[in-house]
């Protein structure tokens, strides 16, 4: 692979044959839904629908020039378009020459921020992001499409600002749904689980959203209620760099920064959720900048700034999309319908469009993760449907903020409160291991092994050392001799060194004599550079247990 192919559409480097069928395909699955989708999106930004198909065609040609994610899908996203749309509001009135105009300034100033995340090599805050709670954050997303959705698959108007206050809405427009909403989002979602049934690659959203729409205008179901996208006005954007003044620049700041910091998360959802494997730093930190490109190419055509989206990357996925090929053919077949055919759009009911998009939620709503997360931790269960619960119903803005701080306080707790080991030889030999793992172990006259698994640190430095005590004073015989098996620490800092350093002392009073065994060359430094040493003499610090146990203890 050349540099200039890996810094150029790199997807496409190394281009196989034997994709370009599947890579078709998707890039058509994907167009049936990506094209009323947009212009759904551009709804909630206040702004014609056929922004909305710009933000999608530019995003998706930055990200086949410069993106590494073979399926992610970048436009128009419901997820920041409520965020952004707050945000110019409070600046300038919706509908005035001035809204529009500063929609496309905001799209620079979050694509310039994504990009910097990005060449800045950012990514690495997507690791604050467990396993659990990147599963909860898309099902909490699929809740959200989900509840969005339902007033075009009943035929109802939708209202409301919140999860909550939509369902509200929705239960009281239950005495006016529309029987042939209903019937059409049916038909349209079964089609869609019978092809995934019979094989992936055949286009169910694309089959059931053709069908339905020659129905529809052949039934002439328009005078039966069932609302359709109408018409819409396409042809080339105008291509422009906008100005605004600094005060608006510096209302719009704080707005910008949020997009841009969900953006950074949910394409770290979408990434991790799409890749077979661990995606590396260097690989995000370069989707990012594809990405924020995305969101420039977007403001300078007039557009909305543009997002990852995970349920459209996940069609693409299951669809057999190999490359950005697919992206590609999706921003193709996007302009041509622009610029030439937006009358094939007029006659689509809105209520294909949801049974599409609630499918899609089905599949990011993964049961079977959150099953294994059960399995595995209640706690971590919990962090997932904490975080679902908290997308799902405050945003996902509020859900990451809680779950990242869950999971910091999850991981703090872990930390403070180490698990640990008091140790016995195996009969015969010299290794030194737990005493409760169901083999038989032996203990040394006047001995006593003690293992943590954790550094040794400000927030578990005296929680360690009462265990100490706790164990010396337990003990059914004398202990003369502790050691430490710091095999498990990977540092020390001065506040653990420091109790450690009080323990030895206390011991020493005692008569137990303290020695530290296994320590790495860090633990060394720390141990030297703290003054620790000076207390526990070099001569106490051996290469293995037995070693220390034959020194101090007499080998039992």
């Amino acid at each position: 692979m050349t540099t200039r192919a890996r810094l150029v559409a790199p997807t496409l480097a190394g281009y196989r044959r034997s994709w370009l069928a599947p890579d078709l395909l998707a890039g058509l699955t994907l167009v049936a839904i990506a094209i009323p989708e947009q212009m759904a999106t551009a709804r909630l930004v206040n702004v014609p629908p056929v922004v909305g198909l710009y933000a999608f065609v530019a995003g998706s040609l930055m990200f086949v020039l410069l993106g590494r994610s073979p399926s992610l899908s970048s436009g128009a996203d419901s997820t920041i378009a409520p965020v952004l749309a707050a945000g110019i509001a409070a600046v300038a009135v919706v509908g005035t020459p001035r809204y529009a105009h500063l929609v496309p300034v905001f799209a620079l100033m979050v694509g310039v921020l994504v990009v910097a995340a990005g060449l800045l090599r950012l990514g690495w805050v997507s690791d604050l992001f467990s396993a659990p709670v990147i599963t909860g954050v898309l099902a909490g997303i699929a809740v959200e499409i989900v509840v969005g959705q339902l007033p075009a698959v009943l035929g109802v108007p939708g209202g409301g600002t919140s999860t909550m206050g939509r369902l509200s809405h929705i239960r009281h427009e239950l005495g006016h749904v529309n029987g042939w909403d209903v019937a059409i989002a049916v038909f349209v979602f079964v089609v869609i689980v019978a092809c995934e049934h019979i094989d992936r690659r055949v286009p169910g959203a694309l089959i059931g959203l053709v069908i339905a729409t020659v129905v529809t205008a052949a039934l002439g179901l328009q005078d039966h209620g069932v609302a359709v996208l109408g018409t819409i006005h396409g042809g080339w954007p105008s291509v422009g760099v906008p100005s605004a003044s600094w005060r608006d620049v510096r209302r719009l700041i704080g707005p910008a920064l949020t997009v841009a910091f969900l953006c950074l998360v949910q394409t770290a959802a979408t990434v991790r959720a799409a890749s077979k494997g661990t995606p590396t730093p260097d690989d995000f930190d370069r989707d990012l900048v594809a990405l924020g490109a995305g969101s420039l190419a977007s403001g300078l055509v007039g557009s909305f700034a543009v997002n990852s989206s995970p349920p459209r990357t996940e069609v693409v996925s299951s669809s057999g999309g190999r490359s950005q090929l697919a992206g590609l053919t999706a921003a193709a077949a996007s302009l041509a319908v622009v610029l030439y055919a937006t009358g094939l759009l007029s006659d689509i009911p809105q209520a294909t469009l949801g049974a599409i998009l609630v499918y899609v939620a089905t599949r990011l709503f993964r049961v079977g993760e959150m099953r294994a997360i059960l399995r595995f931790d209640r706690l971590e269960f919990g962090l997932a449907v904490v975080t679902l619960c908290a997308v799902s119903l405050y945003g996902i803005e509020v859900g990451v903020a809680v779950a990242v701080l869950l999971s910091l306080f999850d991981r703090t707790r872990r930390s403070a409160r180490p698990r640990d080991a008091v140790l016995g030889r195996e009969p015969g030999t010299d290794h030194w291991i737990p005493r409760d793992i169901g083999r038989p172990t032996e203990q040394v006259s006047g001995g006593l092994v003690y293992l943590i698994y954790a550094p040794l640190w400000y927030g578990n430095a005296n929680y360690v050392a009462e265990q100490v005590r706790e164990l010396v004073d337990q003990s059914p015989t004398p202990v003369k001799t502790f050691v430490l098996d710091a095999n498990g620490i990977s540092d020390i800092d001065y506040t653990g060194a420091r109790a450690f350093q009080q323990l030895a002392l206390d011991l020493q009073a005692r008569g137990v004599t303290t020695a530290i065994a296994r320590s790495s060359h860090l633990v060394h430094h720390d141990l030297k550079h703290s003054g620790l040493l000076q207390k526990i003499p070099p001569d106490h610090l051996f290469s293995s247990v037995q070693d220390a146990i034959d020194a101090l203890a007499g080998g039992g």
